[in-house]
């Protein structure tokens, strides 16, 4: 079976909406606004698009990053190259312009978890992350988490009531410009 990894900023407090800019969120862009870059904190992204197999968004992520990560051939080569799927019940067809498999609910990706391949990458898709794991179907969070608090915004994780989970420690540093790397295994 395939693994199944979601990958998120995260704010303190839980937030991941908009951190590279996206509109319509009144932090948006908040990953770039008072913290000083630091290229190490992010080799974490670099080593998920050389170890995934497929990317997986929900609607919203994908319609934000189809006009603009097909341009950003020196950024992100292998997404632009690999198997892209998006859950959505709305989407008619994909967007011409960075194809992607339209898959319709969250049992569609139980299915893609039992293909042959390596591991499949969830970026942004906060309602599409937490289905996925109320569902139990995440297998790994890769989180980097900045030294801020937002207060309002789409999170991470669910508010359902559901039983403890279980996480294992994979990988956790902390860079000098406060962001934190965290690196979990779920255990079952």
């Amino acid at each position: 079976m395939r693994p199944l990894v979601i990958t998120a900023f995260m704010s303190l407090d839980g937030v991941m909406e908009a951190p590279g800019g996206e509109p319509g969120y009144r932090n948006s862009g908040w990953t770039f606004q008072d913290i000083e870059f630091d290229p190490a904190a992010y080799e974490l992204k670099g080593r998920e698009q050389e170890e995934a197999g497929a990317l997986l968004l929900g609607r919203v992520s994908y319609e934000a990053f189809a006009p603009v990560w097909p341009s950003m051939t020196d950024v992100f080569p292998r997404y632009n190259a690999m198997p892209r799927y998006v859950v959505s019940t709305r989407l008619e067809s994909d967007d011409e312009r960075w194809p992607a498999t339209v898959l319709r609910s969250v049992e569609d990706v139980a299915e893609l978890k039992r293909t042959e391949g390596g591991p499949i990458i969830v970026h942004g898709s906060a309602t599409l992350g937490a289905a996925l794991a109320d569902a139990g179907l995440v297998d790994r969070y890769h989180l980097l988490l900045f030294p801020v608090l937002l207060g309002a915004g789409r999170r991470l994780f669910s508010a359902a009531d559901k039983d403890k989970q279980a996480l294992r420690v994979l990988e956790s540093e902390t860079y000098g410009n406060g962001i934190t790397k965290l690196v979990y295994d779920v255990v079952r």
